[in-house]
């Protein structure tokens, strides 16, 4: 019996023992493709060898030093690769240990700001349903997943919601792709009216929503629109990419793709791929120039922040994946990947959408696909699903309550940058046989 607190406190997950590229071994020798990164994360696969040979170089000189004694060079190093990479002027790095760290930040941030230049009424958040922005309190506050939320709920406060931009599930049939944002862009500004302008701190969101709803991009022009009302009533735009970003969607940054430049970025996952644990903000000039002019701190912190190891983790992968220029690898592999999705599993009768960008895809599962209606979530399709390509030796991210928290079924896919097509057919694949296999059971119950 372990004495961990697994995820599930009724069973033990399967031993892991090594890991190469893009597949782990466990216990019992049996090797899994890894097409999933845990929950993308591990961007360059498993055992790098540049990656492990610089965390090794910076443990013999330096593990950890406390941040309020000192900084080290391999994070200074680190915050210069990621701001000279950013666009627009994201010219500051603040470093965590991970992704609901980065979101707790930069809601802090973002209220000092105000704080700072004289509009202490700001005290609102704007966010949209069915997101995730982390676990820690202030985490699930702005995050949409109910089903994450509910027993926490009496403790998070109050946040302002609107629609998510999912085309598949929410644009009329008498709607245009344009007039559909167009809709979502006019919900967003009547809430900002109703709640007063003045109040508003900032708007949150997924540039590319990830786990609640499987790897759905906005609509052309949402985004241009969000920055555009957030510019007019002064409200700050918070990107979360902690699992879309860092060249995830075939960009550095997903937003990119997007035409926009948010004013604080929030990354984690694609970071230090998994090598260490670590996260960061990214902040626009105007932000820290605030604080530098008023108090002079920024009155938030953690033990482990700036942590060295992390940073001599983060700057390899992040060094690597320029050098070998993988963001265009994740744009012709992604390509593939989006294709051979559409073209294998979208013939079957209970895959109602696939969709994605680069190398993060969703898969959503419908009892049918005319109505799009959901299988019952007493079902546990995607918990089967998972089961049954974890016995393939196929990892994927399987996960319910995609439309509201209780109902719905999706796969999220987001597999290292390193892929090769020959893994991407396997796992499209063994998509297709555990798919079939187990929504025909589904139908002849």
């Amino acid at each position: 019996m372990s004495q961990i607190i697994h995820r599930s406190l009724r069973t033990t997950p399967a031993v892991a023992v090594s890991a190469q590229g893009a597949y782990i071994t466990d216990i019992h020798g049996k090797r899994f493709l890894d097409a999933c990164g845990g929950a993308a994360v591990s961007c360059l696969g498993h055992g790098h060898p540049e990656v492990l040979a610089a965390m090794h170089r910076q443990i013999d000189q330096l593990a950890y030093a406390h941040t309020s004694f000192f900084t080290s060079e391999t994070v200074e190093q680190l915050a210069a690769q990621l701001t000279r990479t950013a666009p627009g002027d994201l010219n500051y790095a603040y470093f965590v240990s991970g992704g609901s760290e980065a979101v707790e930040t930069a809601l802090k941030l973002a209220r000092q700001y105000f704080v700072e230049i004289g509009q202490p009424e700001r005290t609102t958040f704007i966010a949209r349903k069915q997101s995730y922005h982390g676990n820690t309190l202030g985490a699930l506050a702005v995050g949409g997943n109910e089903w994450r939320r509910r027993q926490f709920a009496p403790l998070l406060m109050d946040v302002v919601r609107v629609s998510a931009c999912n085309e598949y599930r929410d644009r009329r049939d008498d709607e245009s792709q344009q007039q559909y944002t167009q809709r979502l862009l006019k919900e967003l500004e009547e809430a900002i009216l109703t709640t007063g302008p003045e109040k508003i701190i900032g708007f949150c969101a997924e540039t590319v929503v990830g786990a609640t709803t499987g790897a759905m991009p906005p609509t052309p022009g949402y985004f241009q629109g969000v920055r555009r009302l957030c510019d007019k009533y002064g409200i700050l735009y918070i990107a979360d990419e902690v699992m879309c970003g860092m060249g995830r969607t075939g960009t550095l940054h997903a937003f990119e793709q997007d035409g926009v430049v948010p004013d604080i970025v929030t990354i984690a996952k694609g970071l230090g791929g998994g090598y260490q644990p670590i996260g960061a903000v990214l902040a626009s000039e105007k932000i820290v120039a605030a604080l530098q002019a008023g108090s002079g701190l920024f009155q938030h912190g953690h033990t482990y922040i700036c942590h060295a190891t992390a940073a001599a983790a983060a700057l390899a992968v992040q060094q690597v994946i320029e050098r070998d220029n993988l963001l265009a690898q994740v744009q012709q592999q992604g390509a593939y990947l989006q294709q051979a999705l559409r073209e294998v599993l979208g013939e079957l009768p209970h895959v109602g959408d696939t969709r994605g960008r680069g190398l993060f895809a969703g898969v959503e599962l419908v009892q049918d696909k005319a109505s799009k209606t959901p299988f019952d979530p007493a079902l546990k399709l995607h918990a089967a699903i998972k089961a049954q390509c974890m016995a393939r030796g196929l990892m994927v991210y399987p996960m319910g309550g995609t439309l509201d928290g209780q109902y719905g079924d999706h796969i999220l896919i987001a597999p290292p940058f390193i892929v090769t097509r020959p893994q991407l057919d396997f796992v499209v694949d063994t998509l297709h046989q555990v798919i079939s296999e187990e929504t025909r059971k589904l139908a002849g119950r």
